[in-house]
């Protein structure tokens, strides 16, 4: 297969194997969902959605959170790891929406990435999954896989994220990168797959036997 007839192929398996796909980190808004991406840094989804009740029931709109102490959410968050680093982000950038956005999450890139603890990575989930805006944001499962697909030269996630923009049509993008994230963690992990195992890597390349080396993100 060439490289547009695996993307082809990879876009008309996932649709097949997940043709109705919701964001995996619990959330009612833009705001909780922000916060709850900031957490998810370096964490599984699953432990954020354990921790994520407790600090939304302590406060669950700027106004309320920027009001807490960092000690406080602190407590909340801290078997996330990095608390002490993500309270803080979660504070400031409370504080920092309610003084400068009136308390809403900003619909830019741009000013979003100027909050604490938000990157372009972040940024991305918050603009597809909360405001419907075209974007592709790229994490360890989605940079694996497009290595091992064949559709990155996995150099680095800005590559790789360019990469898979120029493969895939812009209104399949939101849903895309979600379902790259389930294929991987379900049938393409870390451990669970080399390049070889999943049906994907064995129809993308069904005459490769050695393992893939991918480079981390």
């Amino acid at each position: 297969m060439q490289k547009h007839e695996r993307a082809c192929y990879i876009l008309e398996k996932l649709e097949e194997l997940y043709p109705s796909i919701a964001v995996p980190l619990d959330h009612r808004d833009p705001y909780t969902l922000l916060v709850a991406v900031v957490l998810s840094a370096q964490c599984t989804d699953k432990r954020v959605n354990e921790v994520t009740p407790l600090l939304f029931a302590q406060a669950d709109c700027p106004e309320e959170m920027a009001r807490l102490r960092v000690t406080q959410i602190k407590k909340c968050i801290q078997t996330c790891g990095l608390a002490e680093q993500k309270a803080k982000a979660i504070r400031g950038l409370s504080r920092i929406l309610v003084d400068r956005y009136d308390g809403r999450v900003p619909k830019t890139f741009k000013d979003l990435e100027t909050l604490p603890g938000v990157g372009h990575k972040t940024a991305s989930v918050v603009m597809a999954q909360a405001f419907g805006v075209p974007a592709f944001p790229v994490d360890t499962h989605i940079h694996r896989l497009a290595q091992r697909w064949g559709l990155t030269s996995g150099k680095n996630v800005v590559r790789t994220e360019n990469d898979l923009k120029k493969l895939f049509p812009k209104e399949s993008w939101n849903r895309l990168h979600l379902q790259f994230i389930y294929y991987g963690r379900e049938h393409c992990t870390a451990r669970g797959c080399d390049g070889t195992v999943c049906v994907i890597c064995r129809t993308c390349y069904p005459k490769r036997r050695k393992p893939v080396v991918t480079q981390k993100a």
